[in-house]
């Protein structure tokens, strides 16, 4: 009974801004004002709000709101361990082909495209007179000399 004496408050105060939209010549924004204030005397109306206030109180109804937040718990818990795994199985399949096609490793640090510029991995050697401060301006030479800049 209270609830259906709100909802026809709501919607009779969203009814009444509408018209003072409409008044002030926003007819677009009246129109949605106007429907969105229809729908609480239109749940009330269709007896979904007494559904509502039925389940509020049934201790059926709460067992059964926490079936399903533990089953969503399932849901979240198995996809968490999905991605942990590396995806779905259709994913990993896909990773394995791709793997046996010769791609990339990881830890290469050059395309495999062409023949490598030098042949072991190791960065280029240091000049023996150079100092710390030097050193370290002298890695990021190579770095963006690796690199092409």
């Amino acid at each position: 009974m209270i609830a259906e004496t709100v909802c026809s408050a709501v919607s009779a105060a969203g009814l009444g801004i509408a018209a003072v939209t409409a008044f002030r010549r926003r007819f677009l924004a009246a129109t949605r004002i106007a429907a969105y204030s229809l729908v609480p005397i239109g749940l009330v109306m269709t007896g979904v709000v007494g559904w509502l206030a039925d389940t509020a109180f049934s201790p059926t109804a709460w067992a059964g709101f926490g079936l399903l937040g533990c089953a969503w718990v399932l849901f979240a818990t198995t996809r968490a361990v999905e991605r942990r795994r590396g995806g779905t199985r259709k994913e990993r399949r896909a990773a394995a082909r791709a793997a046996e096609g010769g791609a990339v490793a990881p830890t290469a640090s050059a395309p495999s495209l062409g023949p490598p510029t030098r042949p072991s991995g190791r960065p280029a050697s240091r000049p023996a007179g150079t100092s710390r401060g030097e050193d370290d301006f002298s890695d990021i030479e190579a770095i963006l000399k690796k690199h092409g800049i």
